[in-house]
């Protein structure tokens, strides 16, 4: 607070002087942390929103989803309340364009299958939606209208699920503009995730492990932390590891040693906040371990992925600044090396297992995405209905299920299925801007500790895309929160401006 004050005293110059070189309307202060009591409780609602949803299983519950719904409404209330309210500067608001129509695309595709139409229109959009009907419900010949979603009911309750997330992203983009929230909200999911991480491996060598609340009857031999499924658990460390990586390195301002003697590198790693900066490698340390320990197959390959990813786009920053000093590279590599042999080492025994022959040829994704690419030919264009893929499944599966299957066990590809080609686009279109554009800008930045945290962030998001090829982390509520304010925090980063 102070740093910024004295940031716009210094601009403003003294009392009665006109400021020597005046920012650009678009980037000048607006907003400071503390001015206004609602930006203030929207910023500390979505931190407690990060921390409280995966403590209740993930917040797979129907009252933890509604918890998430309703908070979000709250805080957007707050937002459309407050008077005084931050500015973006002007090349971020106009970034935000597209997706904002590809999001509003995407809403009236999600309205267009959940209001009746006339029967022939919804048997011309979705030909085997009015077949399933004249099937299975007796009563369908007898009505005159029809909705495309196959359980009205559920793509509603889905819609407004995915509504809570699209408004959480919006309220970071328009909250955190400053480095210090940036950086507070890292912190704070640093410390969650070392939580889950701690409390995971604690549990695990319990002889009455528990998940928080209740006893653990799945996954004995797993960490999950107060997760039930050990994917889910590494899915959602695997989006925390990098936001603490990029973290260090932003506090230690890697970026800016390149030059430097060596007493002058040593003197700026070990400064003040050395300890700090300890406590946070040691908690990213203990958060690959306990992915390791998930014995989740995805987890232990988008671990190695995070690494390679990280040493990737640092020697692709040191490439681009053309520092051509050799101990970068050295550094790089031998860390790479280390962290791969300590992989191996930690989790060899255990979730190597998994990936024996017999169990990837028992395990039935493989015949799930079957299925389900049966399931999304036969709703190409407007899809089955957001949220209803367990209620259509059993018309397709050809696995024999000790239970109901829900989730496809792959992200992109339930999308599909349930949303069909516009709607998944829409969709795609608005994560592939954010992602793709917002890296763009990235690589063209030179803020040292800017570059550092936005690395953390496109590492993150990139690492559970690279899971929901496999899985449904998008699908679990805490995954999926956790996953939209990163998305938007990485965007919002890479156009950051100082005031």
């Amino acid at each position: 607070m102070k740093d910024d004050l004295g940031r716009i005293r210094s601009r403003e110059g003294a009392p009665g002087q006109a400021a020597a070189n005046p920012a650009p309307a678009a980037e000048r202060v607006h907003f400071l942390p503390g001015e206004s009591k609602g930006m203030t409780i929207i910023e500390y609602g979505i931190i407690a929103l990060l921390v409280l949803s995966p403590l209740p299983a993930a917040s797979v519950d129907d009252w933890a989803v509604l918890a998430i719904e309703l908070s979000a409404a709250l805080l957007m209330a707050v937002y459309l309340w407050t008077a005084r309210r931050p500015r973006l500067n002007a090349r971020l608001s106009v970034r935000l364009i597209w997706p904002r129509r590809f999001l509003i695309g995407l809403a009236g595709v999600l309205l267009l299958q959940a209001i009746p139409l006339p029967k022939a229109l919804a048997a011309l959009l979705s030909p085997r939606s009015a077949g399933l009907r004249g099937e299975f419900a007796p009563g369908y010949s007898g009505t005159s209208t029809a909705t495309l979603s196959l359980v009205p009911l559920h793509t509603v309750r889905a819609s407004l699920e995915l509504l809570a997330y699209v408004l959480i992203g919006f309220l970071v983009i328009r909250t955190f503009t400053h480095r210090r929230q940036i950086e507070r909200l890292m912190v704070v999911l640093t410390a969650a995730g070392a939580f889950q991480a701690f409390y995971g491996l604690f549990e695990l060598y319990r002889s009455h492990p528990r998940v928080l609340f209740f006893p653990k009857i799945y996954n004995l031999s797993s960490a999950t932390g107060t997760f039930v499924n050990r994917n889910h658990f590494s899915g959602y460390l695997e989006m925390i590891l990098p936001l603490a990586l990029g973290l260090v390195i932003s506090r230690i301002d890697m970026f800016s040693l390149a030059g430097k003697r060596w007493s002058e590198k040593v003197a700026q790693i070990t400064a003040k906040g050395f300890a700090r900066n300890v406590l946070v490698l040691i908690a990213a340390g203990v958060m690959a371990l306990a992915i390791i320990r998930s014995q989740s197959r995805s987890g232990v390959f988008v671990l190695l992925f995070i690494f390679v990813l990280f040493f990737e786009l640092t020697v692709f920053h040191f490439s681009a600044r053309r520092y051509r000093q050799a101990w970068v590279k050295t550094f790089l590599k031998a860390a790479f090396v280390l962290v791969t042999i300590a992989v191996l080492y930690a989790g060899v025994e255990a979730t190597m297992g998994r990936f024996a022959k017999d169990n990837l040829l028992q395990d039935g994704r493989p015949q799930y995405w079957t299925s389900a690419l049966a399931m999304a030919r036969d709703f190409p264009l407007v899809g089955s209905g957001l949220g209803t893929f367990g209620d259509v499944y059993p018309a397709y599966g050809t696995v024999p299920l000790e239970g109901r299957l829900t989730h496809a066990h792959n992200d992109f590809l339930e999308f599909f299925t349930d949303l069909g080609l516009i709607g998944f686009a829409l969709l795609l279109a608005t994560i592939a801007f954010l992602v793709i554009d917002g890296f763009l800008t990235w690589s063209k930045r030179r803020h040292p500790q800017i570059k550092a945290l936005g690395m953390g962030g496109f590492v993150s998001v990139a690492a559970i895309l690279v899971h929901s090829f496999t899985d449904f982390n998008l699908h679990i509520p805490a995954n999926t929160l956790l996953f939209a304010v990163v998305l938007s925090l990485t965007f919002a980063t890479a156009y950051y401006r100082k005031a």
